[in-house]
């Protein structure tokens, strides 16, 4: 497992390096705005030929649909930042991970039955749980970073739990039990 991490996290570094926009953007509106924020999310080599949808107006109805920006030729589905949160956090799903995101979001049963993997070049805002963060909503900025859901937790269960050391930690989603291995791979400077 460990092998297959660091593979992962020299993989996505390089991508990064090469192919990374460090500005950040304000919620999007328009579908023009949606697909532009959507390409921010992963590496080159995912984005041009993903799917670009829009979240559902209720990601938690069991029956929304993800409106498709832009058709793609490949598993991979890119999503814009969430409407309505503080941060935008665009992110890039494998077949595996978006169906996890939708079966998790909408409170359905989840069957992760092999890795799946996933992009946030925008990085993401997790609680700063050591009161160090200068940021007026208290949470620390995860650079970019590739994430791993495994079927066996149990594999990722003893990494970190703790987002804002800027290591790699795992993490879950609001009500679920079903972990998720997150990779920094660039430092984002605090603000």
């Amino acid at each position: 497992m460990y092998k297959l991490v660091a593979a992962i996290t020299f993989a996505a570094s390089l991508a990064a390096s090469a192919q990374m926009d460090m500005k950040l953007s304000g919620p999007q509106s328009t579908d023009k705005q949606k697909i532009a924020d959507a390409l921010r999310a992963g590496p080159l080599f995912i984005t041009k030929d993903a799917v670009l949808a829009d979240w559902p107006t209720n990601p938690k109805d069991p029956n929304a649909e993800y409106r498709v920006l832009r058709a793609g030729k490949s598993d991979w589905t890119c999503l814009p930042g969430i409407p309505g949160y503080p941060h935008d956090e665009p992110m890039c799903l494998d077949k595996t991970s978006m169906q996890w995101i939708k079966d998790s979001l909408a409170d359905r049963p989840v069957h992760i039955d092999q890795i799946g993997v996933m992009y946030m070049f925008s990085g993401a805002w997790v609680p700063d749980l050591h009161g160090t963060s200068p940021s007026v909503d208290h949470t620390y900025h995860v650079g970019p970073h590739a994430m791993i859901i495994t079927p066996h937790n149990e594999d990722i269960a003893k990494f970190n739990h703790d987002g804002s050391t800027g290591q790699i930690y795992v993490s879950h989603l609001p009500g679920h039990s079903e972990l998720y291995l997150i990779m920094p791979f660039k430092d984002w400077p605090q603000q």
